[in-house]
């Protein structure tokens, strides 16, 4: 460690500083108040501070030190100080206080205790930023610029959002992001996924039963709903849900009330609904499986996250941030994949986005054992499907332009070449379809109307 040692007595900081030295830790001394506020810097692990010093107080000097560098840890030391000094010193954030002459074991035991904790704060940090990191959008694509800006538009909005996106893409992250970034922020976040409920019992999970209302229910149960309560409900793959309990989830949208099975009294709730699906809702309501009344009550706010091949410039960043999560996670040293091994993931494929490349890069860092991971190992880690992509990678490639260049051009001549329309058809902005027409080659006599 590198440890701040200011003592007025030369002895001092001879005997102390040369023995800490010859423990390992590297010292900086300074001999009092004005020679120490010369020498702080932020760089330091810990300071031992002697109370008495020629010129100043060793207690005002922790103040300084402290209020300067509030993650320093602090030990003081006196040869004739009260109780009641000490007592001060610890109140102004001293990590302990210990007193003249010196013990040299007890001071090496208290240094090693300092490292310990020192470790233990960093990794606190690391897990910190691992949380933040966990909910937030990576990326600086203009895909995920769009996103960020639609979220922070909604959030503090009241009304129901519908998520949609393919599988893998992170509808979850996206929610989470309107609840952290709207005024229930400090209330709960309740999510579920309506596909894992079983329907004879979805009814019972969503609003709540009372004991005995059915065999098993030895006590009475809230349901999501209710424990939802003044903060957000998010209900992925609403899809799923069946037609029955769609009828009930539409009552209590309108009625913003539950009543639990088996139960008597109805319960009041103040929640926000936020829906996702990887499904097109629209042709769900044309089957016959999801309620049209629902959709329009789901469906106020719209957000649509876009898939991985939409952002492919973001994969690096991607990968980086899943290699320093790895490496956090598992407590081990952070390793990296070259440019040309990320050249090669952004090469293939992602039929399930995100969750899908995160497969990989855990795959590819428990496998490998290089400090920068080349293409070689990449091909020998992941799955066989990945390998044979890359090999058709350019028949693969062409085979989506042409169905995209034949889909788009369909779009166009059925919108009557009107832009507008046609990018709406396809569920896009309209500057997105003027590059997808320059990327495609599509060279029409387009008007906008």
């Amino acid at each position: 460690m590198k440890i701040f040692l200011v003592d007025d007595e030369k002895n001092i900081l001879e005997s102390v500083g040369g023995a800490l030295k010859r423990s390992g830790h590297e010292i900086v001394t300074a001999t009092g108040f004005q020679d120490a506020l010369a020498k702080s810097n932020k760089t330091f692990d810990a300071a031992i501070l002697d109370v008495w010093l020629g010129d100043g107080d060793g207690v005002d000097l922790l103040i300084k030190l402290k209020d300067s560098f509030p993650e320093l840890t602090v030990v003081m030391i006196s040869g004739h100080s009260t109780i009641a000094t000490a007592v001060k010193a610890v109140k102004q954030g001293a990590y302990d206080f210990l007193e003249k002459p010196l013990s040299l074991d007890k001071l090496d035991v208290m240094l090693q205790n300092i490292k310990e904790l020192i470790s233990i704060k960093n990794q606190r940090d690391e897990l910190l930023n691992l949380l933040e990191g966990e909910c937030k959008l990576i990326g600086e694509s203009q895909a995920v610029v769009n996103l960020r800006r639609t979220i922070m538009k909604f959030a503090p909005e009241e009304a129901p959002v519908l998520i949609s996106s393919e599988s893998g893409t992170g509808k979850e992250l996206v929610a989470r992001l309107l609840h952290q970034n709207s005024l229930r922020k400090n209330g709960p976040f309740i999510a579920v996924n309506c596909a894992a409920l079983p329907d004879e019992l979805a009814e019972a999970e969503l609003f709540g039963y009372e004991k005995g209302a059915f065999t098993g229910a030895v006590v009475s149960h809230p349901g999501h709903f209710r424990r939802a309560d003044g903060g957000v409900i998010f209900l992925d793959e609403i899809t799923e849900a069946s037609l029955p309990l769609q009828a009930k989830l539409l009552r209590v949208i309108e009625d913003k009330k539950v009543t639990p099975l088996s139960g008597k009294k109805e319960y009041d709730i103040d929640i926000r609904i936020v829906t996702a699906s990887n499904k097109e809702v629209d042709e769900e309501i044309k089957a016959g499986k999801f309620r049209q009344d629902l959709y329009f009550r789901l469906n106020v706010l719209p957000i649509r996250v876009p898939p991985l091949r939409e952002r492919s410039d973001d994969i690096k960043l991607i990968v980086d941030y899943f290699c320093a999560q790895y490496a956090v996670k598992s407590n081990k040293k952070p390793r990296r994949i070259s440019t040309a091994g990320i050249k090669f993931l952004e090469s293939l494929n992602y039929p399930g986005n995100i969750r899908e490349l995160k497969n990989y890069v855990e795959r590819i860092l428990i496998m490998t054992e290089s400090d920068v991971i080349e293409v070689d190992e990449l091909k020998q880690v992941l799955p066989s499907r990945a390998n044979e992509l890359l090999t058709v990678g350019s028949n693969l490639k062409q085979a989506v332009s042409d169905f995209e260049r034949k889909f788009i051009l369909d779009i166009i001549l059925g919108a009557g070449n009107n832009m507008a329309k046609a990018a709406r058809a396809l569920g896009i902005e309209r500057s997105h379809l003027y590059k997808k027409m320059k990327t495609l080659k599509i060279d029409r006599d387009v008007r906008d109307n």
